[in-house]
Protein backbone atom coordinates (compact mmCIF):
# COMPACT_ATOMS: atom_id res chain seq x y z
CA UNK A 1 0.00 0.00 0.00
CA UNK A 2 2.76 2.24 0.76
CA UNK A 3 4.60 1.81 -2.73
CA UNK A 4 1.64 3.32 -4.51
CA UNK A 5 3.11 7.16 -3.13
CA UNK A 6 6.32 6.34 -5.28
CA UNK A 7 3.35 5.97 -8.25
CA UNK A 8 0.98 8.33 -7.62
CA UNK A 9 3.05 11.36 -6.43
CA UNK A 10 5.00 11.17 -9.48
CA UNK A 11 2.11 10.85 -12.15
CA UNK A 12 0.13 13.50 -10.45
CA UNK A 13 3.76 15.95 -10.90
CA UNK A 14 4.18 14.73 -14.41
CA UNK A 15 -0.02 15.53 -15.11
CA UNK A 16 0.80 19.19 -13.52
CA UNK A 17 4.15 19.81 -15.61
CA UNK A 18 2.31 18.47 -18.92
CA UNK A 19 -0.32 21.10 -18.17
CA UNK A 20 1.84 23.74 -17.43
CA UNK A 21 4.28 23.06 -20.62
CA UNK A 22 0.34 23.29 -22.99
CA UNK A 23 -0.19 26.55 -21.19
CA UNK A 24 3.47 27.80 -22.12
CA UNK A 25 3.15 27.03 -25.37
CA UNK A 26 -0.73 27.71 -25.84
CA UNK A 27 0.25 31.53 -24.63
CA UNK A 28 2.94 31.82 -27.05
CA UNK A 29 0.74 30.71 -29.86
CA UNK A 30 -1.78 33.10 -28.72
CA UNK A 31 1.21 35.95 -28.37
CA UNK A 32 2.98 35.30 -31.67
CA UNK A 33 -0.43 35.13 -33.31
CA UNK A 34 -1.35 38.52 -31.74
CA UNK A 35 2.11 39.86 -33.04
CA UNK A 36 1.38 38.53 -36.63
CA UNK A 37 -2.03 39.21 -37.45
CA UNK A 38 -3.48 41.49 -34.83
CA UNK A 39 -4.85 45.24 -35.43
CA UNK A 40 -3.22 47.72 -33.83
CA UNK A 41 -4.59 50.67 -31.91
CA UNK A 42 -2.79 53.48 -29.88
CA UNK A 43 -2.75 52.56 -26.14
CA UNK A 44 -2.00 54.37 -22.73
CA UNK A 45 -0.35 53.07 -19.90
CA UNK A 46 -3.08 53.85 -16.61
CA UNK A 47 -1.16 52.21 -14.16
CA UNK A 48 2.17 50.94 -13.33
CA UNK A 49 3.38 48.89 -9.98
CA UNK A 50 5.57 46.45 -8.72
CA UNK A 51 5.10 43.27 -6.87
CA UNK A 52 7.60 40.78 -5.16
CA UNK A 53 7.65 37.30 -4.62
CA UNK A 54 10.75 35.87 -2.22
CA UNK A 55 13.11 37.35 0.50
CA UNK A 56 12.84 35.24 3.18
CA UNK A 57 15.51 33.35 4.42
CA UNK A 58 18.76 32.32 2.00
CA UNK A 59 16.19 32.84 -0.90
CA UNK A 60 15.98 36.51 -3.33
CA UNK A 61 13.63 38.43 -3.90
CA UNK A 62 12.02 38.78 -6.84
CA UNK A 63 10.03 41.82 -8.20
CA UNK A 64 7.87 41.53 -11.57
CA UNK A 65 6.80 45.49 -13.03
CA UNK A 66 3.11 45.45 -14.33
CA UNK A 67 1.41 47.74 -16.41
CA UNK A 68 -2.44 48.39 -16.79
CA UNK A 69 -3.28 50.03 -19.91
CA UNK A 70 -6.66 51.02 -22.03
CA UNK A 71 -7.42 51.20 -25.42
CA UNK A 72 -10.56 51.80 -27.83
CA UNK A 73 -10.59 48.97 -30.71
CA UNK A 74 -11.74 50.05 -34.28
CA UNK A 75 -15.33 48.98 -33.43
CA UNK A 76 -15.51 51.85 -30.47
CA UNK A 77 -15.41 49.47 -27.56
CA UNK A 78 -12.86 50.55 -24.25
CA UNK A 79 -10.74 47.49 -23.17
CA UNK A 80 -8.69 47.99 -20.01
CA UNK A 81 -6.01 45.00 -19.87
CA UNK A 82 -3.26 44.19 -17.40
CA UNK A 83 0.13 42.88 -18.11
CA UNK A 84 3.56 42.14 -16.46
CA UNK A 85 7.05 41.71 -17.41
CA UNK A 86 7.13 44.96 -19.93
CA UNK A 87 9.26 47.52 -20.00
CA UNK A 88 10.41 50.10 -17.00
CA UNK A 89 10.51 52.86 -19.26
CA UNK A 90 6.74 52.48 -19.75
CA UNK A 91 5.41 54.71 -16.72
CA UNK A 92 1.65 56.21 -15.94
CA UNK A 93 0.63 58.51 -19.07
CA UNK A 94 2.68 57.24 -21.53
CA UNK A 95 1.03 56.35 -25.13
CA UNK A 96 1.99 53.05 -26.25
CA UNK A 97 0.71 50.95 -29.21
CA UNK A 98 -1.27 48.02 -28.24
CA UNK A 99 -1.44 44.61 -30.13
CA UNK A 100 -5.17 42.60 -30.27
CA UNK A 101 -7.08 40.22 -32.21
CA UNK A 102 -10.39 41.11 -32.92
CA UNK A 103 -12.31 38.46 -31.55
CA UNK A 104 -10.22 38.85 -28.11
CA UNK A 105 -9.36 42.57 -27.39
CA UNK A 106 -8.89 41.85 -23.68
CA UNK A 107 -6.08 39.76 -24.22
CA UNK A 108 -4.15 42.34 -25.87
CA UNK A 109 -0.05 43.04 -25.54
CA UNK A 110 1.93 46.56 -26.07
CA UNK A 111 5.09 44.64 -25.45
CA UNK A 112 6.87 44.97 -28.71
CA UNK A 113 6.94 42.03 -31.33
CA UNK A 114 10.06 39.72 -30.26
CA UNK A 115 9.13 36.47 -31.85
CA UNK A 116 12.71 35.30 -31.39
CA UNK A 117 12.69 35.72 -27.55
CA UNK A 118 9.46 34.12 -27.34
CA UNK A 119 10.55 31.13 -29.21
CA UNK A 120 13.78 30.93 -26.90
CA UNK A 121 12.17 31.52 -23.76
CA UNK A 122 9.58 29.23 -24.55
CA UNK A 123 11.89 26.59 -25.68
CA UNK A 124 13.63 26.86 -22.49
CA UNK A 125 10.25 26.63 -20.58
CA UNK A 126 9.59 23.00 -22.25
CA UNK A 127 12.97 21.69 -22.24
CA UNK A 128 13.12 22.08 -18.44
CA UNK A 129 9.32 20.81 -18.25
CA UNK A 130 10.51 17.84 -20.01
CA UNK A 131 13.08 17.26 -18.05
CA UNK A 132 10.62 17.18 -15.18
CA UNK A 133 8.43 15.11 -16.69
CA UNK A 134 11.63 12.90 -17.45
CA UNK A 135 12.73 12.35 -14.05
CA UNK A 136 9.60 11.92 -12.83
CA UNK A 137 9.38 8.66 -15.00
CA UNK A 138 12.85 7.42 -14.14
CA UNK A 139 11.94 7.73 -10.82
CA UNK A 140 8.34 5.50 -11.53
CA UNK A 141 10.61 2.66 -13.53
CA UNK A 142 12.94 2.71 -10.55
CA UNK A 143 10.80 2.61 -7.92
CA UNK A 144 8.81 -0.38 -10.29
CA UNK A 145 11.83 -2.20 -10.37
CA UNK A 146 12.52 -1.89 -7.32
CA UNK A 147 9.54 -2.98 -5.58
CA UNK A 148 9.52 -6.09 -8.37
CA UNK A 149 13.19 -7.01 -7.06
CA UNK A 150 11.82 -7.02 -3.45
CA UNK A 151 8.59 -8.73 -3.63
CA UNK A 152 6.15 -5.62 -3.45
CA UNK A 153 8.41 -4.68 0.08
CA UNK A 154 10.66 -1.82 0.44
CA UNK A 155 14.51 -3.16 1.16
Amino acid sequence: MFEIFFYAVPTVMIAGFGYSAFLLMRRARRVGRTWAHGLTAEGRCLRMYTTTRGGGGDTSVRTTLHHVYEFTTREGRTVRFEEDGGPATVVEGDFVTVRYLPEQPQRATARPPAPARLAVGTGFGVAFLGAAITFCVFFIATAHMTFSESGGLMP
